[in-house]
């Protein structure tokens, strides 16, 4: 039975398209919708857990990432 880890999911608008990142893993994809570009970064996160080693996971696993807004003067 496969274990289940809640990573953060960054999508943006990229021209015509969405990019997802998991900044956790620096692991990103794409797509023509938000939810294709979700769809697709999970895919790829599973890939990645699959392929990777046990050390390259804990190389690139960020334990604490943090989204927030910021107010800047322009």
């Amino acid at each position: 039975m496969k274990t289940t880890r809640e990573l953060t999911a960054i999508i943006e608008r990229d021209g015509d398209g969405y990019t997802a990142l998991c900044p956790e893993l620096d692991v990103a994809s794409q797509g023509s919708t938000i939810e294709e570009a979700r769809a697709n970064l999970i895919e790829a996160l599973e890939l990645f857990f699959e392929t990777a080693s046990e050390t390259e996971v804990h190389h690139r696993l960020r334990d604490e990432v943090l989204v927030t807004r910021v107010r800047v003067a322009v």
